[in-house]
């Protein structure tokens, strides 16, 4: 769930090309009716309705034990948005031709959309569960939102494709994103075919997610601007 302030999301899983296009998208509506003239953002406690507090500080519980871990990951691998992700996935691959190469016709995008729900539930699995128990990191994003310049929400975004908040609220090299894009891009080839498990193939899928981490994370950073601004849905701030 995203709150309008600070709220706490689990990434998606798309394609790097086809999320920037939509992104490229929503930020351009964000920057219409977005001002960047803050440099010293307020206090988050004083612009937050004591509710929305309440609210948000129940979700900003750190996820410490495995078992939390776990069932972070069954959340976002069940939520809808993985049915969402591995559509949009399959279909950018089938339009464009590109990994993983089943060809052009209808078996061949069930084929994508099936190896596109096995490599985010895999990456989910490996990053988000096991890496992220092993060493300790909270893989949820946590937006920074409303309050802030701009330009610093874009590159905190993008940061935490590197970087992750541990459980301990400290800062650290992102071995979540990392080490579990490398294990799913490897696992990939048990089912990915033949033409698609070349050395240049695998190291496409690992950049790409590994990339994909911190592009993504603008969707969820941005989403309510776009909303309240653009769709005029949601309380005016």
């Amino acid at each position: 769930m995203v709150s309008e302030q600070r709220g706490i999301v689990s990434r998606m899983r798309y394609t790097t090309p086809g999320a920037a296009f939509f992104l490229v998208f929503l930020l351009a509506g964000v920057f219409s009716g977005f001002s960047c003239a803050q440099t010293d953002p307020p206090s988050i406690e004083s612009s937050v309705p004591t509710q929305s507090r309440s609210k948000q500080d129940a979700n900003s519980k750190p996820i410490r034990t495995t078992r939390e871990k776990w069932d972070n990951f069954l959340r976002e691998t069940a939520s809808p948005l993985t049915f969402g992700g591995g559509t949009f996935n399959a279909a950018f691959s089938q339009v464009t031709n590109t990994d993983p190469k089943y060809g052009i016709n209808r078996a061949a995008f069930a084929k994508r959309f099936g190896a596109s729900i096995a490599d985010i539930t895999t990456q989910n699995f490996f990053g988000d569960f096991v890496v992220a128990s092993a060493f300790h990191e909270d893989p949820r994003y946590y937006r920074k939102g409303h309050g802030y310049p701009l330009l610093y929400r874009i590159g905190y975004a993008i940061s935490r494709a590197v970087v992750i908040r541990k459980d301990d609220g400290s800062n650290a090299c992102n071995w979540d994103n990392l080490l579990g894009s490398a294990t799913s891009s490897t696992f990939s080839n048990i089912y990915y075919p033949r033409q698609s498990r070349t050395a240049g193939a695998f190291f496409m899928h690992f950049w790409t997610d590994v990339a994909d981490y911190g592009f993504v994370n603008l969707a969820p950073e941005f989403w309510p601007d776009f909303k309240r601004k653009v769709l005029r849905i949601g309380p005016k701030k």
